[in-house]
């Protein structure tokens, strides 16, 4: 059944995909609207967006968090809810392992705390349904993400990345694509985990890097695939199509393997 969602917006820069949501919420094929647009940077051209629609904006300043926790760790202290073992426990960022610097990680995740209770305050202004990142570039610890899913199996965050997961995740899919000599690009939407790039897949779209395209020319192509599977993955979220489900299988090792995978369901 469809329904006209809530949708909140967080971005870094210039919101392309943003404006591509933006219309096609004014246009019917998205059933919502866009109630709130965020960013961790004040100057990001994609606010601007938001004004000219008349929806309300706010920025969250994570550079001058982490700058001044770096200083003065005691003057910006993390949320009282904060529970460090906990979120250390479950994100899937950083290896468990000695490899890594558990001093950095601890720093790491408690600023993003910092900034992501700031963030979470400032959306408390605005119910929503359905949060969509549209290029935001900071990785969501599960402080935040736990704060938002409220209900268990019914995920609320959605993203998209300039690759064909889980191929190349990071910030640089299609160059990563392009560069590796890849002869099919593409776009994925997925809701978000606790990993990156790691949530379970809502759609795709593909296509072909010719002879002569060079990396512009691939993150066009790739632009103009986001644009339109954006707002598709939306619409299937506004109609109740999109059931998260565990599935097992046997991994090649033998062993038993459980992952959480996105079944879109018939009209």
């Amino acid at each position: 059944m469809t329904r006209k969602i809530r949708i909140g917006a967080l971005i870094s820069g210039t919101g392309s995909n943003l404006q591509a949501i933006l219309d096609a919420c004014e246009k019917g094929a998205v059933a919502g609207r866009v109630v709130f647009i965020g960013s961790d940077n004040p100057n990001a051209a994609g606010l601007e967006r938001g004004n000219k629609h008349g929806i309300s904006t706010f920025s969250v300043n994570y550079g001058d968090i982490i700058r001044a926790y770096h200083n003065d760790p005691a003057h910006d202290a993390a949320p009282a809810d904060f529970d460090l073992d906990e979120i250390r426990s479950k994100q899937t960022l950083f290896s468990v392992d000695n490899k890594v610097d558990p001093d950095k990680v601890t720093v790491f995740l408690t600023t993003r705390a910092i900034a992501e209770a700031r963030l979470l305050k400032e959306m408390s202004a605005y119910p929503f349904d359905l949060l969509v990142l549209a290029g935001f570039m900071r990785t969501l610890t599960p402080y935040f993400i736990d704060r938002v899913n409220t209900t268990k199996d019914e995920p609320r965050i959605m993203n998209i990345h300039p690759a064909l997961l889980p191929s190349f995740p990071g910030i640089d899919g299609y160059g990563d694509t392009f560069r590796y000599g890849c002869k099919v690009a593409g776009c994925t939407v997925h809701f978000i985990d606790y990993g990156e790039d790691s949530g379970p897949i809502i759609g795709q779209r593909a296509f072909s890097i010719q002879f002569d395209d060079t990396l512009e020319t691939v993150r066009k192509k790739g632009l103009a695939q986001e644009w339109e599977l954006y707002p598709e993955c939306l619409h299937l979220f506004a109609q109740g199509r999109l059931k998260t489900v565990k599935v097992a299988y046997e991994s090649r090792d033998g062993k038993r393997v459980e992952k959480t995978v996105v079944r879109i369901l018939p009209e």
